[in-house]
């Protein structure tokens, strides 16, 4: 869960000139007893107050999400059509049966072993913790049934990006998201080049200027 992988990607945007705020969602990037003090309903909090900052100082504001972000984007998308002119996802995680088992799971254990770091380019480096509370793995679990319930209802225009090789979220995900967003413009863009973290990746160049080259 928690990375500062969207850092590039934010200053890139920024040095050409458009207005970026990468909120860092509670829990994430201090420790993962923090972590497990949070619920779905604090990263919104957080995602919203973000959003409506940025739609109260430009006119025209999208909404780009990796992995468990790309998630939040869409729900985003969903419930704040009015702020929003459209959403990116990359990699985006939004279906995890097995999260349905962290209730149970949790009366055994406490956390679970933390992952990252799928980069193909050397030399990149990827912060997440060794650990993760299954409470909040619990927490997103209640998160991803939402935004597919959400799907359909979201009709903002959206570019989904999906690395053909990634060894955290399973590639189905952003098929499931392009086939089940009620968008009438949406597309579906192949990444030959980047595992899970495309935005540390070989292909974050090509995400960079997609949506700006599309607008």
């Amino acid at each position: 869960m928690p990375r500062v992988d969207a850092l590039p990607f934010g200053r890139w945007l920024s040095s050409k000139g458009f207005s970026v705020i990468g909120p860092r969602l509670p829990g994430h990037g201090t420790t993962w007893e923090d972590l497990e003090t949070t619920t779905w309903r604090n990263w919104e909090s957080e995602s919203e107050a973000a959003l409506l900052d940025l739609a109260s100082r430009c006119d025209t504001v999208i909404a780009v999400g990796l992995s468990m972000g790309g998630a939040m984007v869409l729900h985003l998308g969903a419930k704040h059509p009015d702020k929003l002119k459209g959403i990116v996802t990359i990699n985006a995680d939004v279906r995890r049966p097995e999260l349905v088992l962290t209730p149970v799971v949790r009366l055994f254990m406490r956390t679970a072993k933390g992952v990252g770091n799928d980069i193909k380019k050397p030399g990149q480096d990827e912060i997440v913790y060794e650990r993760v509370p299954l409470r909040a793995a619990s927490q997103l679990g209640k998160f991803y049934r939402v935004v597919q319930r959400e799907l359909p209802s979201m009709r903002l225009p959206l570019l989904v990006f999906s690395s053909v090789e990634d060894h955290l979220v399973k590639p189905s995900n952003s098929k499931y998201v392009y086939e089940r967003a009620g968008s009438d413009r949406k597309e579906l863009v192949p990444l030959l080049n980047s595992y899970h973290v495309a935005t540390l990746d070989f292909d974050a160049g090509a995400i960079a200027g997609r949506p700006r080259a599309s607008a």
